[in-house]
């Protein structure tokens, strides 16, 4: 949400009367839905059942799969519990995709990783004296060793 005033379709707002209004059906159609679990409205703290936008596409849904296809309640249910699976499902795959993509990506990496390691082995046995981290041989080292005329203040 970009602005506070904005809402979610899942966030419940709507009373009970406003849901029935605007779902097309009765107030007790809803409870009774309710009853036997085709929707979930949240409760408020006083007990008031709060719909959310998503509630109230279920009820119309419901009422679709009811009255224009002649489903009875157990059937949509059914219907209804089995779209959410697949939804879940969906999500996962999307998931268990961008997961496999990132390990390929890490696969190939290790790959081109160990075929310089083979590379950088099977010239070190061709040339002894080759080695896996290059050093320059004219590398000189040189050690400081404070003496006592170095500015040391008695």
């Amino acid at each position: 949400m970009s602005s506070p005033y904005e809402l979610s379709d899942d966030m419940p707002v709507y009373v009970i009367s406003v849901a029935a209004s605007l779902s097309g059906m009765h107030p007790q159609t809803l409870r009774g839905y309710e009853r036997v679990g085709l929707v979930t409205p949240r409760r408020t703290s006083g007990g008031g059942r709060r719909y959310s936008m998503r509630d109230i596409l279920t009820l119309r849904e419901i009422q679709r799969l009811s009255q224009d296809e002649g489903i009875n309640l157990s059937g949509i249910k059914r219907i209804l519990d089995l779209e959410r699976e697949l939804e879940q499902a969906r999500l996962m795959a999307a998931e268990l995709h961008a997961q496999m993509s990132v390990l390929r990506n890490e696969l190939e990496s290790t790959r081109a990783v160990a075929a310089r390691l083979a590379e950088l082995r099977r010239s070190q046995t061709a040339d002894p004296a080759a080695t896996l981290v290059p050093v320059r041989s004219s590398t000189k080292v040189t050690f400081w060793h404070k003496s006592d005329s170095d500015g040391a203040a008695e």
